[in-house]
């Protein structure tokens, strides 16, 4: 499975970036290249990574999460994770890292009648 990645921007000036698929020792590099991209064509208010549609992560795709969250801190810029798979969450939970990136609650797909507080 490849990653895919979007950028778009949402109101306010935040910029929202959404992998798709696995981020793995193949494709870490795509977070981080995708946050400096957007670093380097200004300083968004904010950086969204929204995590709904990532299916796999692993250490090194956290590592290239916390590394973007340094480039982004030392730019001034805050990101922070948005609307985390439950593997992602369960990932950055047991990690310690769910704090870091804002604490965000997981993204549940499958509840259709259900409707989420915030949602």
């Amino acid at each position: 499975m490849s990653l895919s990645i979007v950028k778009s921007v949402l109101p306010g000036g935040v910029i929202q970036i959404a992998p798709r698929g696995e981020i793995d020792v193949d494709t870490a590099y795509e977070v981080r290249e995708a946050i400096a991209e957007v670093l380097a064509k200004g300083r968004p208010s904010r950086i969204e990574l929204n995590m709904r549609l990532v299916t796999f992560i692993d250490s090194v795709g956290i590592s290239a999460m916390v590394a973007g969250f340094q480039t982004c801190e030392v730019s001034g810029v805050k990101l922070v994770v948005t609307e985390p798979s439950r593997f992602v969450h369960r990932q950055l939970w047991v990690t310690g890292l769910l704090g870091l990136f804002g604490a965000p609650e997981p993204y549940f797909a499958d509840s259709g009648s259900e409707v989420l507080p915030g949602a």
